[in-house]
């Protein structure tokens, strides 16, 4: 490749110091920039964002190159926050992972990049770019354990075609490796699990200031009261910590697992506020064959043809085998030859042919 200006998302991590410090070793003029997307309570033992740019600077300070500290808060607020909140208060759990890539990394984060003359951005996600034949192809990061191709699946043909991930192409251990080797000052620095501008908070706790809440009941599948809910926009399907149930021992067990199995929140019913669980990680309220999806996004700017593709229907699982059929309206079906474990409004369903991200959409209903 050519020597070029390009801009780094330096977010104070490990893997996008080392991505830098690649295209740096390879010649090209590198700008590092750490993004600020949340800004409510930068001051709180959660907000890491000031501790995060301490680091992305000794991190440049160390390579030797330059970083820009570029507040992106408002349109954070505007394109991913509200859309968040709004979603929760439907009763759909949202990804503001996948929601940050498509509107601040790779558009808000891109636009300020090419402003400063760049010619590429590049970011420390595992995932991995391949031109074929003039277009653009979503690759799943060679480290199958760390990939991250299921939060990029939004991401279209103009902006790969400006998108480097160097890491992308090594396994996590090789990072670390390097990083140690290089002498970065976040070598160790653990990684981050938290929710892109939440971190690692009490995510019900964080929650609570913005949405509205109205406590109801949970009943199980055979209609029992088992206690109250506090507000059905704190809860996902397939949850099982933080229910409040863990004591009771019903009569004459539901279907699906003993008295002593675990709980798991199956249904959400908004027009009566119930909250519905049952007992048993495989009881069938919780599989699913089939789901619908709309909002879709693909990567080579049409829909793949439809018949078998694979899917992952929540980031950190296998690829499922499936269908994919078209509906009206934009909207997609997809057909699993096996049942699908808690599949979740609001969540993305991404489609992949062996290790090449096709895109997906937001998951409406499943059946």
């Amino acid at each position: 490749m050519a020597k070029q200006r390009i801009v780094v998302g330096l977010s104070g991590g490990v893997d996008s110091a080392v991505t830098a410090w690649l295209l740096q070793q390879q010649g090209h003029e590198v700008i590092g920039l750490f993004m600020k997307n949340w800004e409510d309570d930068d001051d709180s033992e959660y907000c890491s964002s000031n501790v995060d740019f301490v680091d992305a600077a000794a991190v440049a300070d160390v390579i030797g190159i330059e970083i820009e500290h570029v507040n992106f808060a408002a349109d954070y607020k505007d394109r991913v926050f509200a859309e968040f909140l709004r979603e929760h208060q439907a009763g759909r759990t949202p990804n503001p992972d996948v929601l940050c890539n498509a509107e601040i990394k790779f558009k808000a984060f891109l636009d300020h990049a090419m402003r400063l003359g760049a010619a590429k951005i590049a970011t420390g996600h595992y995932a991995r770019v391949r031109e074929r034949d003039g277009a653009f192809e979503l690759l799943k990061g060679l480290d199958e354990a760390k990939d991250q191709s299921y939060f990029l699946h939004r991401l279209n043909q103009a902006q790969l075609s400006r998108t480097l991930f160097p890491v992308g192409e090594l396994r996590k251990t090789e990072v670390r490796r390097l990083a140690a080797e290089i002498g970065l000052p976040n070598a160790k620095k653990k990684d981050s699990t938290g929710i892109c501008f939440i971190g690692e908070r009490p995510f019900r706790e964080f929650l609570a200031r913005y949405l509205s809440h109205a406590p109801g009941p949970i009943r199980d599948d055979r209609g029992r009261l088992l206690g109250q809910h506090v507000g059905l926009s704190f809860y996902t399907l397939g949850q099982r910590q933080g229910l409040g149930i863990g004591g009771v021992k019903e009569r004459g067990a539901p279907r699906g697992g003993g008295e002593h199995a675990p709980w798991f929140v199956a249904r959400k019913e908004l027009d009566t506020n119930t909250l519905r669980v049952v007992q048993g990680h495989d009881h069938p309220w919780l599989l699913s064959r089939a789901l619908r999806f709309d909002d879709a996004a693909w990567v080579a700017g049409q829909p793949p043809a439809p018949g078998v593709c694979a899917a992952k229907t929540r980031y950190r699982q296998a690829d499922a085998a499936c269908r994919l059929q078209p509906l009206d309206n934009g909207r997609f079906e997809l057909d699993f030859d096996e049942p699908q474990w808690a599949v979740t409004p609001g969540q993305s369903a991404v489609l992949y042919d062996g290790e090449v991200c096709l895109g997906g959409g937001v998951i409406a209903s499943a059946g």
